[in-house]
């Protein structure tokens, strides 16, 4: 990889962790405590876990230049993957599967602007 694909990599990767900042302050101001931020488990890494009374919510953050740019980068693959390891989170709670959630795509433009799409699902 060439020094300047490096940088560039670096560059993303800060933003990403910027807009997971946004957005968990968004959900803060809501009283959405966050409970967990880049959680990993075997089927993969969910960007940010929010309490929700006592549910959870699992959030992928997505940004881009504009909200709709964003949410073209939300995939089924990566939809799968949040699907996999929301299930393998909710077993660290004390209700497992039976615990209320969802799952939320967060879009932030270049602004820094935050729209939340609630209880996505990529069936259809």
């Amino acid at each position: 990889m060439t020094h300047c694909n490096v940088q560039r990599g670096q560059t993303s990767y800060h933003a990403g962790l910027a807009a997971e900042d946004i957005v968990a302050q968004t959900y803060a101001r809501n009283g959405q405590a966050t409970l967990a931020k880049r959680w990993r488990g075997a089927s993969g890494e969910i960007d940010l876990v929010a309490q929700d009374g006592d549910g959870v919510i699992f959030i992928e953050v997505k940004k881009s230049k504009t909200h709709g740019r964003a949410a073209q980068r939300v995939t089924a693959r990566q939809m799968q993957r949040i699907y996999g390891a929301s299930a393998e989170f909710l077993e660290t709670m004390p209700k497992g599967q039976l615990t209320e959630m969802r799952i939320d795509v967060a879009l932030v433009d270049a602004v820094g602007r935050v729209d939340v799409i609630e209880n996505v699902s990529m069936a259809g």
